[in-house]
């Protein structure tokens, strides 16, 4: 059975895993072959990766693999993308490290396994759908914000600087303590940061398949142990890396642990499903395929539950691994299993040598990822196009960076909602016509008006169009209002059409609403106004006649 025809049946498929979907359309030898060189591309780029996200939000760099390899082994069995790879994402750094911070290792363990459980609930209840209306303005905004903060963060590792009272949080005081810290910088560090990003944007412009990420942290690495160079690396700062997974147990639960990690929780739970969605909706326009986003976000629930298990945090999905699988040439979600694998073999094979990768040159792969993540064009391009959605993106985007990042997701949510029912009211029109227009032949008062009314008629218009309104019933007469353009009626346009038809038959007039079978009709019916203070008519024949009576 495909995609489409699973999704055109959300009761039947919309918790049913992809891969179940990829296994009976029939799966082969080929089919894992291309799913085996998909999956190990992908593992080459999330190895040094995870490491780095992982050291950046405050932990160790294992605990970034166990959670691309029990994270994204669960995500990619359990999704509702075929193309979806989950792991440790950059826009979970700020969110982390300040939970860190806060509850320690232990909160957040607790933090992601609650999270977990709030994204499967999601799923269960099909909010997917929902989660998706998020404005575009807001989207670029906290991407872009999350990208400042994250290589601002970046900025004490790439000069090796050593700062006296440990680094700030907040970005402001974080940049006046790396100011003040200058004197410290270490010309090596800079130098094995700045070689990193030179040897990878030199491989992605002329060797774009070569695995540039990776090539980039094993050079700069030989290089720095070769001339003994006095830069801080992994084993300096974290000692060697295990080799193994560690045994699954769970955080510790107590009233008080809960209470502190509960935020935390939904902090992550709102990012992450905004990002795992966000990731799917990519891989659908590269792929051409569709992705259910209640199993989806089941899957990146029961993903979390697992990896803070392992001793992981945070897992979504991730915009850049995912599109590196789907260039690669995947087949389905067996590639993502796959890839998880690699990095356990990874980890087995070559975890004595990543204590030799320099924190500079991690720092300068994250200062590219921080750059990509900043959504330049983007940014640019809503800036000019209104000024409602320059206000929400800006908004947005200064919140997150100079204050918290899941502020900025609900202000400019809705300040975004605001806006649109901005435009939505004044895209709403009151207009007089000409009575032989909709009458027909039938006798006519001699002080009838007619009015069209189109748009959206709700609380937001309501204002605008009642003053209007409220001069057409000053003086007796027969008014026929047109509302068969008229898109949508909420209770409160309703009951306004309902007070003109009272103050119309107050002063002797009349109110005939004319359009069959119209919303505004369905909405005052609903909620039981109507005769005798108005009259509907389906058509102008009819409505000459009610005014002929």
């Amino acid at each position: 059975m495909s995609d489409a025809s699973l999704s055109s049946r959300p009761g039947a498929s919309s918790l049913v895993p992809k891969l179940v979907t990829v296994l009976r359309e029939g799966y082969g030898l080929p089919q894992l072959r291309a799913d085996a060189m998909a999956g190990l591309t992908v593992a080459i780029v999330a190895l040094p990766l995870s490491m780095a996200i992982a050291i950046a939000s405050g932990v160790g760099p294992e605990r970034g693999l166990f959670t691309a390899i029990v994270g994204g082994f669960l995500v990619s069995l359990l999704g509702g993308s075929r193309y979806q790879i989950g792991g440790p994402a950059g826009a979970f750094i700020v969110l982390v490290a300040a939970c860190v911070a806060q509850t320690g290792v232990g909160g957040l363990a607790l933090a992601t396994f609650l999270s977990g459980i709030m994204l499967a609930i999601l799923g269960v209840l099909r909010l997917g759908q929902t989660i998706r209306y998020m404005p575009y303005p807001v989207t670029v905004g906290f991407t872009s914000g999350i990208g400042v903060i994250i290589f601002s963060s970046q900025i004490k590792d790439m000069f090796g600087l050593t700062l006296a009272h440990g680094e700030p949080g907040p970005i402001l005081p974080k940049l006046a303590a790396l100011w003040e810290a200058r004197g410290t910088i270490t010309p090596a560090a800079v130098g094995v940061a700045l070689g990193t990003v030179v040897v990878i944007e030199l491989i992605k412009r002329f060797r774009p398949r070569w695995p540039s990420l990776l090539m980039g942290i094993a050079l700069t690495t030989l290089v720095a142990a070769l001339l003994h160079l006095p830069v801080e690396t992994i084993g300096s700062r974290f000692g060697e890396l295990p080799r193994l997974l560690p045994a699954p147990h769970l955080p510790e639960i107590t009233m008080q642990t809960v209470t502190a990690a509960l935020p935390w929780a939904a902090s992550f739970t709102l990012l992450g499903a905004i990002e795992s969605l966000l990731s799917a909706m990519v891989a659908d326009g590269m792929s051409g395929t569709l992705h259910r986003s209640n199993m989806e976000l089941v899957a990146q629930g029961v993903a979390n539950m697992g990896a803070a298990l392992f001793g992981g945090f945070c897992v979504t999905g991730t915009i850049a691994r995912t599109a590196t699988n789907i260039r690669a040439g995947a087949h389905g979600p067996v590639s993502g299993m796959l890839h998880a694998l690699f990095v356990l073999g990874f980890m087995i094979l070559v975890a004595p040598l990543a204590a030799y990768i320099p924190l500079p040159a991690l720092a300068g792969l994250l200062g590219i990822v921080a750059w990509n993540m900043i959504e330049k064009t983007e940014f640019a391009g809503l800036l000019r196009a209104s000024k409602g959605d320059a206000l929400v993106l800006l908004v947005t985007f200064l919140v997150v960076v100079f204050r918290d990042l899941a502020e900025g997701i609900v202000l400019g949510f809705a300040l975004g909602g605001l806006v649109f029912i901005r435009r939505m009211a004044e895209m709403a029109q009151l207009a007089e016509g000409e009575p032989q227009e909709v009458t027909g032949d039938a006798p006519q008062p001699a002080d009838l008006v007619t009015y069209h009314l189109r748009g959206a008629v709700f609380f937001g218009s309501v204002a605008r169009l009642g003053t209007v309104l409220d001069r057409i019933a000053q003086r007796p007469r027969a008014v026929l209002l047109d509302v068969s353009e008229v898109s949508f009626v909420d209770s409160t346009g309703a009951r306004m059409i309902h007070e003109l038809a009272q103050k119309l038959a107050r002063r002797g007039g009349r109110l005939i609403v004319l359009g069959a079978a119209s919303p505004l009709e369905q909405a005052m019916r609903a909620q039981g106004l109507g005769e005798p203070d108005l009259a509907f008519a389906g058509t102008s024949e009819a409505a000459a006649e009610l005014l002929s009576a």
